[in-house]
């Protein structure tokens, strides 16, 4: 006897399979399946590594500015509290720079190389709110002096 593949045809010709029948060279041309896109990449986020500077700088410069504001810290406090506002300040502008190029954005800011216009609104909110916290800080600090 010859080994050699069986024809389940003759063997079962009530068995129809949902793919079509096979011709020697492969499946028929009216079965093709349309291809599906599958995205390789996994998505973009910010890992461990990223956040764990900007988390452990953002924390040193807000102790910094905390301290000396809350216990009066002598003649030195007003120029360690600038410091750590200094460096917080860096911690979320590299924080906002990572997470930005992770492709995150800020509520009302369209994505980057997106057609659409910001809302003048929420731009104005966000200005606002900088605005206030830097006159409190300064203020804050310039009461220490």
């Amino acid at each position: 006897m010859e080994a050699g593949p069986r024809d389940t045809d003759q063997e079962a010709p009530d068995a129809r399979h949902e793919a079509g029948r096979l011709s020697p060279d492969g499946p028929d041309e009216h079965t093709v399946v349309p291809e599906v896109e599958v995205e390789l990449r996994p998505a973009r986020r910010l890992r461990i590594w990223q956040l764990a500077p900007i988390v452990v700088l953002a924390a040193l410069g807000s102790l910094m500015f905390a301290f000396p504001l809350a216990f009066e810290f002598g003649d030195g406090g007003p120029l360690v509290a600038m410091l750590g506002l200094l460096i917080s300040g860096c911690a979320a502008g590299w924080g906002m720079m990572a997470a930005r190029r992770v492709g995150h954005t800020w509520p009302g800011l369209p994505a980057r190389g997106a057609p659409e216009r910001p809302d003048w609104r929420m731009v104005g909110l966000y200005v606002a709110v900088c605005a206030v916290l830097v006159a409190l800080a300064v203020w804050r600090v310039a009461r220490l002096g």
